[in-house]
């Protein structure tokens, strides 16, 4: 007989606790810097928050005793990344929040404009383009969105198959096969799931978009604007943003 564990429901304090722990800035800016789905080292982390190896070393332990961030050890070095897609997800939606909050309270910079255009959410895409695939898959059918939730519908099958997409329905995961997710800077949805994991990963694996150096942005190439305006209809405007910024 199999045992189904069920989560105790969330309460104030369990709610106000994680609250804390992303309120501090330090965590805040390492939770930040794991967005862009790559594992860190605490050093990499101290310099993203700012502060000291030691003050990064304290922070991240209380991110992982919190279960935001979770840590692998390979050889000498330990890594850290973002616990969950949830945690990625409830993130990007407190970033949507903060940026709808006091002026003075915004960051700007040089960065933003490609930001905005395209970049990774941990590991799907976000940005105009992500919410323009969304939109252009939702409109041809695709896939059929309701709340938080999405299904591929048949010919979102055979098209996903066509390029060369695994999203197998019966493969053992815990993680949703089509979902949304709230993209911060264009307040509206955005595929998460695996089917936005896959759709990044063929789009890198195909030189559609190339992950930055330091940076969550994606830089969408040459290649990228023909395959994007072409299989999906996305158009061109939206597309040439990136190069005109």
């Amino acid at each position: 007989m199999t045992i189904k564990t069920v989560s105790a429901p969330a309460n104030a304090n369990t709610i106000s606790a994680i609250a804390a722990l992303i309120g501090d800035p330090a965590r805040a800016n390492i939770l930040l810097a794991l967005m862009g789905g790559k594992a860190l080292t605490a050093s990499e982390l101290a310099y993203c928050a700012g502060v000291t190896p030691q003050t990064a070393s304290g922070h991240l332990a209380k991110l992982v005793d919190g279960g935001l961030v979770s840590v692998e050890k390979q050889g000498r070095h330990r890594y850290h990344r973002l616990a969950s897609a949830s945690v990625a997800e409830a993130f990007e939606s407190l970033s949507g929040l903060a940026a709808t909050g006091p002026r003075r309270h915004r960051t700007t910079g040089p960065k933003d404009a490609a930001m905005r255009q395209a970049r990774t959410c941990y590991d799907h895409m976000a940005g105009r383009l992500a919410v323009a695939i969304t939109d252009a898959l939702s409109s041809r059918q695709l896939i059929i969105i309701e709340d938080r939730s999405g299904l591929i519908t048949d010919e979102g099958k055979s098209f996903f198959a066509g390029l060369g997409l695994d999203l197998d329905p019966k493969a053992k995961s815990a993680r949703p096969l089509c979902r949304t997710c709230l993209d911060w800077s264009e307040r509206r949805m955005h595929l998460g799931g695996r089917l936005g994991a896959s759709l990044l990963q063929r789009s890198i694996e195909c030189n559609w978009v190339r992950p930055g150096n330091d940076s969550r942005s994606l830089t969408i190439t040459r290649g990228g604007e023909r395959g994007f305006q072409d299989l999906f209809g996305i158009p061109v405007e939206v597309l040439m943003l990136q190069r005109k910024a």
